[in-house]
This record gives C-alpha cells, structure tokens and sequence, in this order.
C-alpha cells in the first residue's frame, strides 16, 4: 500500500514507541496479560475478552477518564485482529480527512474484502456532523469503529453512532494497579527506568495516590522524579515533594465531572453530611471552578432544601456571596466553606420547593381561570357593579376568613400545596 496520512499500522508497529518517547509510552502494555486494570472488561468471559481475543465483531465506544487504558484497549485489539487498523486523532482531523480515510477503507474491502478497524481518539471532539460522516461506512461494514472518550457519550456522540456500536465505560485505576504499573517501569530494562533510579515502596503508593487513578499520570511522575536525581538515586520523600509539586485535579468546568461533583456537595449538604459538604465544596474549589457559580448554588441550596426551617440560612449564603466578592481569593473561600457546613447542619425543608412544583403544574396543565370575583380589587364604580370585591372578607378583623374564604379558582378548591409541617432533620 502506497504511504500517506493514513498507513495501516503493522502488527508489530501498532504498540511500537521510540527509545526517546516518553514513559508512558514506552510502557504501554503489549499483551493482554500485561494490561493493568479494567478486571470487568479484559479476561475471559468479560465484555472484551472476544475482541482482545481477536474477534471483533461490532463498533466500540471506550469511555473512560484519562489514563484508564482506551488507546492500549483499541492497540491490543487491533493487534490480535487481522483487520486494518488506521489511528486517527479528532484533535487534528476534520472532515475533509475523515471522508479520505473513509474513502480509503471503502476502496480497501472492495480490493480484498479486508475490513478497516478505525481507532477515533477524543471522538467527542467532533461535531454532529463529522460524526455522522462514519454512520454510512459503519452500517456497510467497510468499518469497525472504537471511539475512545473521556466524556459522557450520552452527551458527545451522536445518538445514531450509538445505537451501532457498543458503549464500555472504563473506571480509574485503582492504587494498587498504578503501583504494580509503576514497579514494573522501574524493573524494567528495556522500556523502563532499571538501573537509573530506585524508588521505595512508600514512594510507589504515594505517586499512586497522586495520580487518580491515571496511570499516564503515575508514570510521568515518575518519570519526573527520575529526571532530579542522578543514575542511581533513590526518590526520598524530598525528592518527591519536588516532582509532585502542586496537584492538578481532573476537572472539566463544561464536562461530566463539573455536574458530579456539584451533584455530590448538593446532595452532602441536603443529607446533613458537613464533612462532606466540605470535602466535595473544597475539591471545586481546588480544582478551579467558578466561585461565584459555587456562590449561587449556595444560595439555591438554602432555598430548596434549609428553607423555612431556617430562613436565616439564605441570609448567610447571600452574605457569604457578598464576602467571596470583597475579599477575593483566597480569603473568600473561607465563606463559602463557612456557607456549606451551616447548610449541612440546618434543619432541613423542602415545603416551598414542593409547593411550588405542584402549584406551577397545575398552572401548566389546567385552565386559566378567571380570578374569583371576591378576590378582584375594585377600584372604579363600573367594577363595583360588576360585583368586583363582593364577599371579601377581611381577615385581620375576621379570623374565621382564614377558614371559610376560598381563594383557589372553582376547579382547584381544596387543592394542597404546601404541607405546613416541615421535615426537620440534623
């Protein structure tokens, strides 16, 4: 086959990496059984375990946080596949390129009925109709597809590349495999660090633990702390505090992670849980998110779960709002950490907000009636004629009104909205 930007990767180049790549990757895994990670997927009777096997038989959407292992999935199984297997990058690609390789694959089964087994990383990275432009060569099977992503498909992939590949989600790995990952760098002669650096045990655990469950992440780092120290060094806790510096956490502001964890503090506080309402608010607050935005989800909170069993709370979070904008980071912050424990430890109601929802239902789904007459203000003589304010009853001066004086429209008489008793709890 001729050369061009879309060379089938041999078999043996497929998991290939230059001698001066970086760690990680040249110590992606080049065999099944030394993957790390993903026990519910690889494996023998697990979701992958045909594919890696070799026998893929349908479309793959991997979606998974980064470093969980997408890309070295996608490689292994077009490793074990006889397919043709061409990368491509949604990062630098658009549709003049996707219609060429394309183009390419459809031209490529006619010639040998060899099937193209695509690998889209950041597949959510293209729009809807860059997307579509794989629906036509997927349904004719001139393509298997694996779309590798860190967001929610639900969200980023259109719904009809959905419905004809499969969607497996990846977790982050847990410490115990980014360890294992990053002991083999360091035994490793050929790919690894073996001979140029020692790391302890402690230090192993603790990088596994930096790195969130990311192994890209876990093997930079040690690739970091191997480039401060002579052939030979041991990483000492101080040497590690130099690679570590400060953590970046994985947050995407437009993302998935953005919506879990401000679902995580919202429901923390309605829960009364104050050290979580803490942890959560503080991992927004370490990972960038928008403080004012922080501010006003503060302040909802107060209104749709505190409300009047305690009316002061909203205060306080109004106050805390005004705080953050006067003395800024990171003094402000300290408000709003302030804001969420008074929350958690208020007693709780949703009276309002449930009486709001049933009320805007029925001002949705029933009839606008006409305000009854007894209720209209009559201001001019023609609207006293017209009986405008006739059996008003005014109940500062008549208590009973408050009992026997209907103030619903005639079809919604009795109608209950809010529940008087509030649900109180610590």
């Amino acid at each position: 086959m001729t050369g061009g930007l879309f060379d089938q990767e041999r078999d043996d180049e497929v998991l290939a990496a230059p001698t001066d790549a970086p760690l990680a990757e040249r110590m992606r895994p080049r065999t099944v059984d030394a993957f790390r990670g993903q026990a519910h997927l690889v494996g023998e009777g697990r979701i992958l375990g045909r594919a890696l096997a070799g026998d893929l038989r349908q479309s793959l959407i991997l979606w998974g946080p980064p470093g969980s292992g997408k890309t070295t999935l996608a490689r292994l199984i077009a490793r074990r596949s006889d397919l043709r297997f061409v990368p491509f990058s949604a990062v630098l690609a658009g549709i003049k390129e996707i219609r060429a390789v394309m183009a390419e694959s459809a031209l490529e089964r006619k010639r040998s009925s060899r099937r193209t087994l695509l690998f889209v990383d950041e597949i959510h990275r293209f729009n809807k109709s860059q997307q579509d432009a794989f629906l036509p060569h997927v349904e004719r099977g001139d393509i298997l597809l694996i779309g590798a992503t860190t967001e929610n498909p639900s969200f980023e992939v259109v719904g009809p590349l959905l419905s004809r590949a499969r969607t497996v989600r990846l977790e982050p790995l847990a410490a115990g495999d980014l360890v294992a990952i990053l002991a083999e760098a360091v035994r490793d002669a050929e790919h690894g660090l073996a001979g140029r650096v020692s790391v302890p045990e402690s230090a192993l655990e603790r990088m596994a633990q930096a790195a969130d469950g990311d192994a890209r992440r876990a093997l930079t780092l040690l690739e970091t702390a191997a480039g401060l120290l002579p052939d030979g060094g041991e990483v000492t806790a101080e040497v590690l505090a130099d690679a570590l510096q400060r953590k970046t956490l994985h947050y995407d502001k437009g993302g998935e992670e953005h919506y879990n964890l401000i679902s995580a503090l919202h429901k923390s506080v309605r829960n009364s849980s104050a050290d979580a309402a803490v942890y959560w608010l503080t991992r927004m607050l370490e990972a960038g998110e928008d403080r004012r935005y922080l501010a006003r989800r503060l302040i909802r909170m107060a209104i749709e779960d505190v409300g009047i069993a305690d009316p002061g709370a909203l205060r306080a979070c109004l106050d805390a709002a005004e705080t953050y904008e006067r003395l800024g980071t990171p003094e402000g912050e300290l408000a709003l950490v302030q804001a969420a424990v008074l929350l958690a430890r208020a007693p709780k109601s949703n009276a309002v907000y449930v009486a709001y929802d049933r009320a805007r239902r029925d001002v949705e789904e029933s009839a606008a009636e006409p305000v009854p007459l007894h209720l209209r203000n009559a201001v001019t003589g023609l609207m006293k004629s017209e009986g405008y304010g006739v059996g008003y009853r005014y109940a500062h001066d008549d208590p009973a009104a408050a009992r026997e004086m209907e103030c619903m429209p005639d079809s919604l008489r009795g109608r209950r909205y809010f529940e008087a008793e509030p649900r109180p709890h610590p």
